[in-house]
């Protein structure tokens, strides 16, 4: 894949807040614990059951961000970013219908395992491109958008916990 090459007159500083917004919205999967103590008492689970799902889904970030970066590299970020989006919309529209359903399985499946490849996916193709348009300053770059992951709870939380009410 070639160097990224942008129009005369586009700044490079457009691609961190970017990158920031879109592990923001990822960063909700930190949220979880808001998630647990409705779904125990809803479908009387354990706290170890109420935390497979979240579980599932980091372990699914990291083997689909190690296997799936290759693919990031080759089909370019949009590519990837529209995959994120749909595998973390669909875990989490799945986990709802989970939830409506009382099926416990559809809630791992669709928060954990679908779920859990967008956020993979997604997490990558920032940190990625980022580093390619900054060389000159990668953990600058990077750093801005993993702390948009770490602050993702930070706002997903209060504000889940408002819905769930």
């Amino acid at each position: 894949m070639s160097p990224p090459v942008a129009p005369p007159g586009w700044s490079r500083w457009l691609v961190p807040p970017a990158a920031l917004s879109v592990h923001l919205s990822i960063g909700q999967a930190y949220a979880w614990s808001v998630f647990k103590p409705p779904l125990e008492s809803a479908l009387g689970l354990s706290g170890t059951q109420s935390a497979l799902p979240f579980q599932l889904g980091i372990v699914m970030l990291g083997l689909s961000a190690a296997f799936g970066g290759t693919l990031v590299e080759r089909k370019g970020p949009r590519w990837a970013m529209t995959v994120a989006l749909v595998c973390f919309s669909s875990g989490f529209l799945l986990s709802a219908l989970g939830a409506a359903l009382e099926q416990y399985w559809l809630i791992v499946f669709g928060y954990g395992f679908v779920g859990g490849v967008g956020l993979g996916i997604g997490y990558i193709s920032p940190v990625s491109t980022l580093i390619k348009w900054f060389p000159d300053r990668p953990g600058m770059a990077t750093g801005i958008a993993i702390m948009g992951f770490g602050g993702g709870a930070l706002i997903a939380s209060p504000w889940s916990a408002q819905m769930l009410e």
